[in-house]
């Protein structure tokens, strides 16, 4: 068993890599405040809230001295790897990411699932693979370039003492949480 110190958490990583799903297991297991960025990024019918409200929202929510926050926003990515004492990189091959985005995609469909209290996602929405509003364009379009500039800014001196923990798979993430134990 491995203890856990870290009390302010980033979680990055492409679309449908599980980043929500783990930090919630670590607020869960660690009582530590979760900040969802895409719920303060989205508004009513998918519109974006204007970039200072967003900005706002993310300061406040990492005041605190304990959070995880999960999200690959670049407009927010310094104010909060600044803040973080560990990021965790979910660094997944595209094939799982894209079966998983399928997957989540079909189910969020169906159920009618309301996301972050305002929207819906439409299976119709996705399968326009051309268009912007697709997750499935959104994988394609950053799968890559997270894997160029994900190693290169972690690379950067001002993370030389920051605490990275990078999973190349499911099972070796969701090994590692199992391993986690809570500091008495």
């Amino acid at each position: 068993m491995a203890s856990f110190p870290h009390q302010r958490i980033a979680i990055i990583g492409t679309t449908a890599a599980g980043k929500s799903t783990l930090a919630e297991a670590l607020s869960e297991k660690f009582n530590l405040p979760y900040v969802e960025l895409d719920a303060l990024y989205w508004g009513p019918n998918w519109t974006p809230v204007p970039f200072e409200e967003f900005w706002d929202q993310v300061e406040t929510a990492i005041e605190g001295d304990r959070w995880v926050v999960v999200g690959n926003y670049q407009s927010v990515r310094w104010l909060i790897w600044d803040k973080a004492d560990a990021i965790i990189w979910l660094d997944y091959p595209f094939r799982i990411l894209f079966w998983r985005l399928l997957k989540r995609t079909v189910q969020r469909s169906l159920s009618r699932e309301l996301l972050w209290g305002k929207n819906r996602d439409t299976f119709g929405r996705h399968l326009k693979f051309w268009s912007q509003d697709s997750l499935f364009f959104w994988l394609f379009k950053t799968y890559w370039q997270r894997k160029r500039e994900t190693p290169f800014f972690l690379s950067l001196p001002s993370f030389n003492e920051m605490k990275i923990f990078h999973f190349k798979h499911p099972k070796q993430t969701e090994a590692w949480l199992n391993s986690l134990v809570i500091d008495a």
